[in-house]
């Protein structure tokens, strides 16, 4: 069985049984794609909120280390004059990584002593954070140029210096590298391919892991920045779709960036495939694959055995019995037992119609045996009469009438003794009917008979028209052209030509077509050739002698090939 791809079509069992249990099985189906979606927003979710923690946690720890150089500094404050008071720095700053110098400033700005070298500054006492610590704050964060402390950008942190009489004396700042502040990326905790950025107060970028990434300031940053943590969704310079968390690091003047790729459906299905997209496909796929399996064995097998047994019914043989059909399950078992009783009812019908038709088949061979006993007894009264009669012409009239009767019983014996009783077959037919003709002649002269007859049947009701024509055409030969002579040649033929037969009796005999007349054989002869939807025509032949020819349309289909005969007759 194939299932047709058009609409409206019959499909197989099968196709049908696995369509009802997909439809039954998308609410399923969908459920566990609805699961997965929400298991890869809340997924997302988590990502960003662990983007935001770790920020936070980098801010935290950033913060740590600022206040730590603040008490650093506090504690410095009475190391940070004197003579040694380089020395005593130098010695400090490199026992604490992360920090580039340790500078003491008088009141005015100026450098009084330094663990490294400053770059000179006039206007260093008009910055903000020199200005806010000696405005009585008591710590002071600052984000540095280029060249002002060191070659690159850098995070100085100062406290206040206050003199014996409680003024305001100068500061201890710490300058701290930036890198030391920013988070580290390769976190395992972190996602994959996370970068960071330190910003100002006014979101611009102090520094950054990757400037593709960090390539725009983060959006709405003043009405953002003053509340604390935040993510925002954008595009890096590649055009990938990226998360960003944003968190204070020193107040309202340092912030740390966090970016992590933003996972798409089919990266997340991809490492979640086991877990959250497989289940439900292969539970539809494994349910799909159970209903063709089972349907394969419960059902479709069992249906093509039965359509082989069907199919062995249709030739004929009602003796196989679908005995395998007793282990498929009781429906199937139940049309393999209506099978087997149609098998039997077919072969008790076939046997009686059998049995009718060779008994019509017998009454039919007895009814043609007694029409042709019929006949023969008709055909012996009139040979009786004829014996009776004195007038040659009267003799000669009922000879004609015994030999139309004769050829007529021909006909019914060719049927009862032949195997159809539909179709006798021509040439056997006409090879005895001119063997009688022949002998019911009684001439003592030699008449040698050549036949060419292809092969064919034909029912009775063509044969009597044309048998009683050849009778009509081989007794004009025997009263016209053998009359008289001691022997001549009788040539019968009988052949198809597609949709035309011919038939033609020529003899010898040098007869003229003007001796037929219009007398009872031509008129016969003519009749006979209507009947049959042909025509009759008579001609002179090669031979000197009558022919005798009907066209009419061939009346069966041609047997085998054209089988020719030559042999001599002797006249009775």
């Amino acid at each position: 069985m194939k299932a047709k791809a058009a609409w409206g079509t019959p499909a197989t069992i099968r196709f049908r049984l696995g369509l009802a249990l997909a439809i039954t099985l998308l609410p399923v189906l969908a459920l566990g794609i609805a699961q997965s979606v929400l298991a890869f927003q809340k997924d997302a979710e988590s990502r960003e909120a662990a983007l935001v923690l770790a920020a936070e946690r980098s801010a935290a720890t950033a913060r740590a280390r600022v206040e730590s150089g603040a008490i650093l500094l506090d504690t410095l404050q009475p190391q940070a004059v004197g003579l040694q008071c380089a020395q005593r720095l130098a010695e400090v700053k490199g026992r604490l990584p992360g920090y580039v110098n340790l500078i003491r400033f008088d009141r005015i700005g100026r450098v009084v002593c330094a663990a490294a070298t400053v770059p000179d500054d006039d206007a260093r006492r008009d910055s903000a954070w020199f200005k806010k610590l000696a405005s009585g704050s008591r710590l002071a964060v600052a984000e540095t140029p280029a060249g002002a402390f060191g070659p690159e950008p850098l995070l100085l942190a100062a406290s206040p210096s206050y003199g014996q009489d409680g003024k305001f004396d100068g500061a201890v700042a710490a300058v701290i590298k930036l890198e030391s502040l920013k988070p580290v990326s390769l976190d395992r905790s972190l996602p994959f391919d996370t970068q960071v950025a330190l910003l100002d107060s006014a979101g611009g970028y102090i520094d950054r892991s990757d400037e593709k990434v960090f390539n725009q300031p983060p959006p709405n940053w003043a009405g953002r920045a003053p509340k604390g943590a935040f993510t925002y969704r954008a595009r890096d310079a590649e055009q990938r779709r990226r998360v960003y968390a944003v968190a204070p690091l020193v107040g309202d003047d340092l912030y740390v960036a966090m970016s992590a790729p933003r996972q798409k459906v089919s990266t997340w299905a991809k490492l979640n495939i086991v877990s959250s997209v497989v289940p439900p496909i292969l539970s539809f796929i494994l349910a799909l694959a159970a209903v063709w399996v089972v349907s394969e064995l419960v059902v479709i097998r069992w249906l093509h055995y039965l359509q082989r047994i069907a199919a062995i019914y249709a030739r004929g043989r009602f003796t196989v019995r679908p005995l395998l059909a007793r282990r498929a399950p009781p429906e199937i078992r139940q049309l393999a037992e209506t099978l087997d009783i149609m098998a039997d009812a077919i072969v008790a019908r076939d046997l009686s119609l059998h049995e009718s038709l060779a008994q019509k088949d017998g009454l039919m061979r007895e009814i043609h045996h007694r029409v042709k006993n019929n006949l023969q007894i008709i055909s012996s009264l009139i040979s009786m009469q004829q014996r009776s009669l004195g007038d040659p012409a009267a003799r000669a009239a009922m000879q004609d009438t015994r030999q139309r009767i004769s050829a007529l019983a021909l006909i019914y014996r060719a049927l009862y003794q032949g195997p159809d009783l539909k179709r006798v077959d021509l040439r056997h037919f006409l090879e005895e009917l001119i063997a009688q003709l022949i002998v019911a002649d009684g001439s003592e002269h030699k008449v040698r008979t050549e036949i060419s007859v292809d092969d064919l049947t034909v029912d009775p009701d063509k044969l009597a028209p044309l048998a009683l024509f050849t009778v009509e055409a081989i007794t004009n030969a025997q009263k016209h052209a053998f009359k008289g002579r001691v022997g001549g040649v009788l040539k019968v033929s009988f052949r198809v030509e597609g949709e035309s037969a011919y038939i033609e009796i020529a003899d010898n005999g040098g007869a003229d077509p003007a001796e037929l007349g219009e007398g009872v054989g031509r008129t016969l002869m003519m009749a006979f050739a209507r009947q049959l939807g042909g025509k009759a025509s008579f001609f002179v032949n090669d031979d000197n002698g009558l022919t005798a020819r009907l066209e009419f349309p061939t009346p069966g289909e041609p047997k085998g090939k054209t089988t020719k005969l030559g042999r001599n007759q002797a006249a009775a």
